[in-house]
């Protein structure tokens, strides 16, 4: 029986949140006063809550942070989830999210460890204003060659996300299409979203969905792709087939109504939507001896109680009780 919610939603996607650091701050995500604030859990009970969660229908899990390669033996937990099957007996679609700062060195063996793929974070593609984004020097050249690693060893296809802000870096939108281009990478756009930590956020800040396919086809004309009603990016390939993009538009085209994830945070708590004003502390039922059993009565009941939408850009939207960093990406 999958794990469905009360809106008849199938939960096949879990991400989970191994750390709560991050190498960079990033001027839209962090403040750059505070560090981590939730702590992180052995990989063995994460791997418990994998291994619950895939028997009741998961399908895909996607590791994030923070940065989730600042954890030593990320590469041995990759392993380890690679060994799990979904509830058809398959082995589960592997991600990771990472600002690729660590990836060149790793690529290479988180394929090793059955990992499928690799998106990485990164928003612009000058070094320059690079390095002014994420508070980090020389942090471009590393990202690229941990793009290029990932390439090399086959963790396809390689994705790299760029949340827009006006007046910000919109101008990067032709250059990240040309970067598509060249580096074979498929380049998504992120709408922004109110999740950053000094809550600045406001509707004016946001670079719509059309107003980037608008832009990007005064570069060269883009067709879109037919996706899955559950992908959350729209899909465009350039007319003459070199390149993809994706637009992740939550803010100007929700796509709740086919939301097919539930987020596990460092801590141990599950969210049933990025927006949630409550969470709930899977970890503390562990601690206190629960069955596998209990663990699946209690992820049931929590997902009977996902929420329908955001109320992104609503009045009565109330911001969501912990900003994006200490989510999980």
């Amino acid at each position: 029986m999958p794990l469905t919610d009360k809106f008849g939603r199938a939960i096949t996607d879990l991400r989970i949140s191994i750390t709560d650091r991050c190498n960079y701050k990033c001027v839209y995500c962090r403040t750059g006063n505070e560090g981590a604030l939730y702590g992180d859990l052995p990989f063995a009970d994460y791997l418990r809550m994998a291994r619950v969660l895939t028997g009741m229908g998961i399908k895909k899990i996607r590791i994030t942070g923070g940065e989730p390669l600042l954890r030593k033996a990320v590469v041995d937990f990759v392993r380890e989830l690679s060994g799990l099957r979904d509830s058809d007996g398959k082995p589960l679609d592997l991600a990771i999210t990472t600002n690729g700062h660590l990836l060149a060195d790793m690529a290479q063996q988180l394929k090793d460890a059955g990992l499928s793929r690799i998106t990485v974070s990164m928003d612009a593609v000058d070094p320059d204003r690079f390095a002014r984004i994420t508070r980090v020097a020389n942090g471009y050249e590393r990202v690229l060659a941990g793009i290029r690693a990932s390439r090399r060893a086959g963790l396809w296809p390689v994705k790299v996300n760029c949340v827009l802000m006006r007046g910000f870096n919109e101008d990067q939108i032709i250059p990240f299409g040309m970067f598509a281009r060249e580096e074979g990478v498929i380049v998504r756009f992120i709408e922004f979203m109110p999740l950053e930590e000094d809550r600045v956020w406001a509707p004016d800040t946001v670079v719509p969905l059309e107003e980037i396919v608008s832009r990007m086809s005064g570069y060269r004309p883009l067709i879109e792709i037919a996706h899955q009603r559950s992908e959350t990016a729209r899909r465009y390939r350039f007319d003459d087939g070199m390149g993809e993009i994706g637009i992740i538009a939550p803010v100007s085209h929700p796509f709740c109504g086919h939301c097919s994830r539930i987020r596990i945070t460092s801590d141990g708590k599950i969210r049933t939507c990025l927006f949630s004003i409550w969470d709930h502390d899977l970890h503390e039922l562990m601690r206190r001896g629960a069955s596998d059993e209990e663990m699946v009565g209690f992820i049931q009941g929590v997902v009977q109680r996902k929420e329908e939408r955001h109320h992104i850009g609503e009045p009565d939207f109330v911001p969501a009780s912990r900003t994006m960093v200490h989510i999980g990406g």
